[in-house]
C-alpha cells in the first residue's frame, strides 16, 4: 500500500480502543472531521505534553466538528493508564504490530516510532499532515488551525 498523503482517503481500518472496544474509522467517516494522530509511546514527556494539549482543547476541536484519535503501538492496558492518569477525553487505540502506522507511512527511526497527525475530512480524505518529532504541542496547534480553515 503506497503511502498516505494530501488528498488521499484513509483506509478502513479496526483497533481496539483504551477500554478493549473495537473503533472502525468507517462508523465516524460522514459524521466527523477526524484528527488522527500517531505517536511515539504512552507517558513519556512528549507524548504526554501532545495528548494533555489535545485534552486541554478538546471543546475547540469539538466545536470544529472533530473527532480526536491518538494511536502509538502500545497495549490497550497501557492505553488505558495513560488516559486514566491524564483524564485524556479522547479515544486512543492500540496498534500493537504497527500495521495501520505502516498503513499510513509513518517514519520510525530506529526503536523509535515517528510522530505524525493527519487532518481527515468527513468524506475520508486527507487535508494536511504535520511531522514533526520534536514540536508535540504544535500538532494541535497546526490540526486546529487547519479545521478552522475548512470551515
Amino acid at each position: 500500500m503506497k503511502k498516505i498523503e494530501i488528498g488521499s482517503e484513509i483506509p478502513e481500518f479496526t483497533l481496539p480502543d483504551q477500554d478493549g472496544k473495537e473503533f472502525h474509522v468507517k462508523d465516524f467517516i460522514e459524521k466527523k472531521n477526524l484528527i488522527i494522530y500517531f505517536y511515539p509511546k504512552d507517558d513519556t514527556p512528549g507524548c504526554t505534553k501532545e495528548a494533555c494539549y489535545f485534552r486541554d482543547l478538546y471543546e475547540d476541536f469539538n466545536d470544529a466538528g472533530a473527532m480526536i484519535i491518538g494511536i502509538s503501538s502500545q497495549s490497550v492496558v497501557s492505553h488505558k493508564k495513560f488516559a486514566e492518569k491524564y483524564k485524556l477525553n479522547f479515544t486512543l487505540l492500540s496498534d500493537e504490530n504497527s500495521k495501520i502506522r505502516k498503513m499510513f507511512g509513518v517514519p520510525s527511526f530506529g526503536i523509535l516510532q515517528g510522530r505524525v497527525t493527519y487532518v481527515v475530512d468527513k468524506k475520508g480524505i486527507v487535508n494536511y499532515i504535520f511531522n514533526s518529532q520534536t514540536e508535540a504541542t504544535k500538532h494541535v496547534d497546526e490540526a486546529l488551525r487547519i479545521l478552522r480553515e475548512m470551515k
